[in-house]
C-alpha cells in the first residue's frame, strides 16, 4: 500500500510538468505563429512589445533585472532601473522575433555597417586560420554569424540545448538556419567542433552565463564564474579569439556590428579576463541590450 500510495504523486507531479511544458511551447508557437504574419519590422516590434509587457513580467524577469542592477549600480534610480528593465525585455523580444525571421534577419545582417577590424577575421580564414568569434547575450548575438555566412563564410555555433525539449526543436532549427553546422556540449560534438576549427573553421560562442567549474573573473566589478575553455582552445589549436558585438540601433530593427582586435595569446585566464572587460564596456555603454535576467553572479 505504501509503494502505491508513494507513486501516485511523482506520476501526478510528471503529468504536470510534461503539461506545463507543452503549454509553454504551444504558447510559443502561437506567438511565433502571430508574428510571422506580420511584416518583419511590425513582426519585430510587436516581438518586443510581447516580451515588454506580458512575458517579462509574468516570468520575473523585471524582478530579477532589478536585483542584478542593484548588485551592480546600487545608486541606480528607479526610474532608470524601469527604463533598463524595459530595454531588456524588448530587446529579448525583437531578438528572437528576429532568430525566427532568418531570410529576413540574414538580409538585414547583410546590410549592416561594420566598424572594427573584421579584415583581421577574414585574413585568417583566407590563409586557412580557424577563429572563435566571443559575444554576450547583447544586442542580437547572431549578426556576425549572420552576416558573414551570406558572404560564403559559415560560422559554427555552440549551443546548449533548452530545458523544454518541445521548444528546443523549433528554436534550435533557427539556429541552423543562420548558418550551420551546430555542435552540442557532448563529448561526440566537441570533438567534430575541434575538427572543425582545427581545419580552420570558425565558431560563435557566448561566454556570458555563470559556469561552475569556472574561474572567479571580474565582470562590472563583481566575480563572476567564467569558462576560460575558448582561451584554452585558442592557445591549443593557434586560433584568433575576436570579441564580437551586432549592437541595436535606435529604430530597433537594424545593427552595427562591431568586431574588435583579437585578443593577445598569452593565458587563459588573462585572455577570458580581456574577452569579461570588452563585453563589460558594451553593457555599460549599451546596458539595454544586455540580458541582465540571467543569473550571471551566484
Amino acid at each position: 500500500m505504501s509503494g502505491a500510495g508513494n507513486k501516485g504523486p511523482e506520476v501526478s507531479e510528471t503529468w504536470r510538468q510534461r503539461w506545463t511544458l507543452r503549454g509553454q511551447d504551444v504558447f510559443a508557437r502561437a506567438v511565433i505563429g502571430l508574428l510571422r504574419a506580420l511584416p518583419y519590422g511590425r513582426r519585430v516590434g510587436l516581438g518586443g512589445w510581447i516580451l515588454r509587457r506580458i512575458v517579462g513580467p509574468l516570468a520575473g524577469y523585471d524582478r530579477r533585472i532589478a536585483k542584478n542592477l542593484a548588485l551592480i549600480w546600487p545608486d541606480l534610480p528607479p526610474t532608470e532601473v524601469k527604463h533598463i528593465t524595459q530595454g531588456v525585455c524588448d530587446n529579448l523580444g525583437r531578438t528572437l522575433a528576429e532568430l525566427y525571421s532568418p531570410a529576413e534577419f540574414k538580409a538585414r545582417a547583410a546590410a549592416s555597417p561594420v566598424r572594427g577590424n573584421l579584415e583581421a577575421v577574414l585574413e585568417a580564414q583566407a590563409r586557412g586560420q580557424g577563429v572563435i568569434l566571443i559575444s554576450g547575450h547583447f544586442g542580437n548575438h547572431d549578426i556576425a554569424r549572420a552576416m558573414l555566412d551570406g558572404r560564403g563564410h559559415p560560422v559554427a555555433a555552440l549551443y546548449r540545448p533548452q530545458s523544454n525539449a518541445e521548444f528546443d526543436r523549433h528554436f534550435s532549427a533557427t539556429i541552423r538556419a543562420i548558418s550551420e553546422p551546430l555542435f552540442g556540449r557532448e563529448r561526440r560534438e566537441l570533438a567534430g567542433l575541434v575538427t572543425h576549427l582545427k581545419k580552420g573553421g570558425m565558431l560563435g560562442v557566448l561566454i556570458d552565463q555563470y559556469y561552475h567549474l569556472g574561474e572567479k573573473l571580474d565582470f562590472l566589478g563583481r566575480p563572476a564564474k567564467t569558462s576560460t575553455a575558448m582561451a584554452s582552445m585558442a592557445l591549443k589549436y593557434d586560433l584568433l579569439l575576436v570579441p564580437v558585438y551586432g549592437i541595436r540601433q535606435p529604430d530597433g530593427v537594424s545593427f552595427e556590428l562591431v568586431v574588435e582586435e583579437p585578443i593577445p595569446h598569452s593565458d587563459p585566464v588573462t585572455m577570458t579576463q580581456a574577452v569579461n572587460d570588452s563585453l563589460a564596456a558594451m553593457v555599460r555603454a549599451h546596458p539595454e541590450q544586455w540580458l541582465w535576467a540571467h543569473r550571471r553572479w551566484r
